[in-house]
């Protein structure tokens, strides 16, 4: 009996599993039907190329800057054969794809999903999104992908990732948006869509689907340690691409605005020594000179809050905004300074092949009698001295650097903890030019009689200017 009591229990048990089980199969959607009307949409594609004997080989010839982000592609002998994916995106036959899969490709060859071959030609490329536009040619009827909007997509929303992974053929994986806006640091407009749907080598230039059937994301990149999908993947979002791919498909090349800034995120202490919430803007941090910023009236240390009436929230926000916006136009850029908005009218200019920013450059005296430096160690944590001859040859300072140069730095101070270092050059403090130690020592003891306020120092770096707010030594 206890024998039989048993293996009614068993039985039960086993019973309630399965029930429970066909229960969440009956809850978990199935992407048959979606997949059988998405999968002729895309297309396998393999390109062949000379090797380059200087070039980096190997998988990971096209890493990011975090080497655990990779874009991927098979490579072979010394013919490279890469293989990736795309999509049809018009009924005449033009596809997208990375840019990384066809990168210096000398033939270029589309696998339809009936397993025919195309040859494409190449329409153009944009290395900065990472996207390309090719075309084939051909008498069979094709399969278009609907562009979706990937501004509605929402953290949490299924997705469906279509791809060509190891060069297997058509693969349909499935999974949720994990976040968006990803910054991966892959170029200067990064606003990924972040996926936990497997993505592999191959499956780069790949559409990701939400559940309409429409394209919201263009596989690029994973993040790895193995080399294989560890569950986090990376797509192009498909308003981003839309706009790319209209400029290739009717130049060519993409052809971007520009108005001469360099910037930098608006942190908490910044935002807090210029009087703003740190939610608010990005901080300009350099302007070229003549250029079409300058001549609007922009200065370093203004906060841009909106530009052409869209608020900004992140550098690559604004970056992408006036990257899209149309040359030789006219737009509103609403700033912060001295405490109130402001609205100026900025002028579209072609982005230039190099953006060189050069800072305001004055003239230094040092006609001023100069304080005990050791106080303002005390209260800022690091000392300066005015630059000389030999602190410019010790420094390798060009000869119109002006500023002060830090000289030493207490190890606990917050100027410390922000990296200020030996050797940096201060040319300004709460927007002020530092003409001579004496200045900076003013401007210093300014703060400490408000409350010991944090400052606002203008870093003179290697290449442009940045913000750094740093808090004063506390004392009892």
């Amino acid at each position: 009996m206890k024998a039989e009591r048993g293996l009614k229990f068993i039985l039960t048990g086993l019973f309630l599993f399965w029930s429970s089980s066909v229960q969440a199969q009956q809850g978990f959607p199935s992407f048959a039907d979606l997949a059988e009307k998405l999968t002729p949409s895309v297309v396998n594609i393999s390109t062949v190329h000379q090797q380059d004997e200087n070039a980096e080989t190997g998988e990971n010839a096209f890493s990011s800057p975090n080497p655990a982000i990779d874009r991927f592609f098979n490579q072979k002998g010394n013919n490279q054969t890469a293989l990736g994916s795309g999509f049809i995106i018009s009924e005449d036959g033009y596809i997208i794809t990375n840019n990384h899969v066809i990168d210096q490709a000398e033939e270029i060859t589309v696998t339809l999903s009936d397993n025919g071959t195309e040859t494409a030609r190449l329409v153009g490329v944009d290395p900065k999104t990472d996207l390309a536009l090719i075309k084939i040619d051909t008498k069979k009827k094709l399969t278009p992908a609907v562009l979706g909007d990937s501004d509605k997509i929402r953290v949490g929303d299924w997705v469906l990732a279509i791809g060509n992974p190891f060069g297997l053929g058509g693969s349909v994986t499935a999974g949720i948006v994990s976040a968006k806006s990803r910054d991966i640091e892959a170029g200067p407009y990064d606003n990924f869509i972040q996926t936990d749907a497997s993505i592999n080598q191959g499956s780069s230039g790949g559409p990701m689907f939400d559940m309409n059937g429409e394209v919201i994301g263009i596989n690029s990149a994973i993040f790895s340690t193995t080399g294989g999908s560890m569950g986090i993947g990376f797509a192009i979002p498909v308003n981003l691409a839309k706009w790319v791919v209209e400029q290739l498909k009717n130049k060519g090349e993409v052809k971007r605005g520009w108005i001469g800034i360099k910037i930098q995120p608006n942190t908490p202490e910044i935002a807090d020594s210029l009087g703003i919430s740190a939610n608010q803007g990005v901080v300009v941090s350099g302007v070229t000179e003549q250029g079409p910023a300058q001549k609007a009236g922009l200065q370093a240390g203004d906060i841009v809050l909106s530009f052409n009436r869209q608020p900004i929230d992140n550098t690559k926000n604004l970056s992408r905004l006036i990257a899209e916006t149309k040359i030789g136009t006219p737009a509103p850029i609403e700033i912060w300074r001295s405490g109130q908005k402001q609205t100026l009218t900025v002028p579209i200019e072609l982005m230039p092949e190099e953006t060189p920013l050069s800072a305001a450059k004055e003239t230094a005296s040092d006609a001023a009698e100069t304080p005990d430096n050791g106080e303002s160690l005390n209260i800022i944590g690091f000392t300066v001295k005015e630059i000389s001859p030999e602190l410019a040859e010790r420094y390798k300072l060009a000869p119109s650097t002006s500023g002060v140069v830090v000289t030493d730095i207490l190890p606990n101070s917050d100027a410390s903890r922000k990296g200020i270092k030996i050797g940096d050059i201060i040319v300004k403090i709460d927007k002020r030019n530092i003409i001579g130690e004496s200045a900076f020592h003013e401007y210093v003891n300014d703060a400490r009689r408000e409350n010991n306020r944090p400052v606002l120092l203008a870093i003179q770096g290697q290449e442009a200017l940045h913000f750094v707010a740093v808090k004063l030594m506390s004392h009892d």
